[in-house]
């Protein structure tokens, strides 16, 4: 057992963050690496990631290559001599940085691997419907998530749990297995499993096109991709030629409406499915705030019945 383990953390969101402060308050992390700080809003005020941020409050040395395979990057790495690099949520590690730890390099994953691999694991698991979820501390190699699994943890998905509500609860489940992890390495006692690629499938990257909805599907599965999908980025449609995000629905099989069809009451808002329709509850008109049906319903002028765009 490696009493003082050099360990360096790679990450970028707020889903890195309470992980990198439980390993550092332990053992102390040598190195933080994270992306280059960016441009962002319409202010384009250049703003540094949240590990980052932390790591500055920690005062941990940082470095923010813009290549992952720049020579002088990869000499900094190699001159802390890291027992073990933990990774999560940030980019693709090349072989010649996860070959440096000298026993390890390990991600955790937002998913019960080998189930979704990709970007969007936390999302896809409730657009299709998962009543569990979880995450995966696993072996990097030279395929994306499909290293050697050490660790997992469970996550029950309730009815109407969303993507932001699942993504906090993982996000408090991470620091624990990354602890769990990292005791595990150092007892130098473990023996990861294979991956079966045949119970894998994909988490693609969330994008303009595969996050609008599609009303010709049951109301189940459109209330299932609207919570997988709410806060963010959000499943939109269009509406008298505007983008409608929507946040929340309810089914509501009774109302008879054809996929597509709304109809706005004076204190409901339903649009049809294939299979009868959803009442939406939360929902962002274009150039407005968030709302709730009422207040939408309350402000809207124009027909109370049609078809969306």
């Amino acid at each position: 057992m490696i009493e003082n383990p050099k360990i360096i953390f790679m990450g970028t969101p707020e889903f890195a963050v309470p992980s990198l402060e439980a390993i550092h308050k332990i053992y102390g992390i040598s190195l933080v690496v994270s992306i280059p700080d960016k441009a962002q809003g319409r202010g384009q005020k250049v703003i540094p990631s949240p590990v980052k941020v932390k790591a500055m409050e920690l005062n941990i040395p940082i470095l923010q290559p813009e290549k992952l395979k720049n020579e002088d990057f990869i000499e900094q790495i190699k001159s802390i001599e890291p027992d073990i690099i933990v990774v999560i949520a940030f980019r693709i590690l090349p072989k010649e940085i996860y070959t440096l730890a000298k026993i390890a390099s390990f991600n955790i994953h937002g998913s019960l691997l080998p189930k979704y691999r990709g970007a969007a694991p936390i999302n896809w698991a409730i657009i299709n419907g998962e009543n569990i979820s979880g995450i995966t501390s696993f072996i990097l190699n030279d395929t994306v998530d499909t290293g050697k699994i050490l660790l997992k943890k469970v996550v029950e998905i309730s009815e109407n749990m969303n993507v932001g509500e699942l993504y906090k609860i993982l996000m408090n489940e991470s620091p624990k297995l990354a602890i769990d992890t990292i005791n595990l390495l150092l007892t130098g006692d473990f023996s990861p499993i294979s991956q079966n690629d045949l119970e894998s499938s994909p988490a693609p990257k969330l994008n303009k096109d595969n996050t609008k909805i599609n009303w010709n599907k049951t109301s189940i599965e459109i209330h299932n991709f609207i919570r997988g999908l709410s806060p963010y980025p959000s499943a939109w449609t269009m509406m008298n030629s505007q983008v409608l995000k929507i946040y929340e629905v309810k089914i509501n099989n009774i109302i008879k409406l054809e996929p597509s069809e709304y109809l706005i009451t004076d204190k409901n808002f339903y649009i049809g499915t294939l299979n009868g329709g959803v009442e939406i509850l939360k929902l962002q008109a274009q150039n407005k705030k968030m709302m709730s049906s009422i207040d939408f319903i309350n402000g809207y002028r124009d027909n109370k019945k049609g078809k969306l765009d």
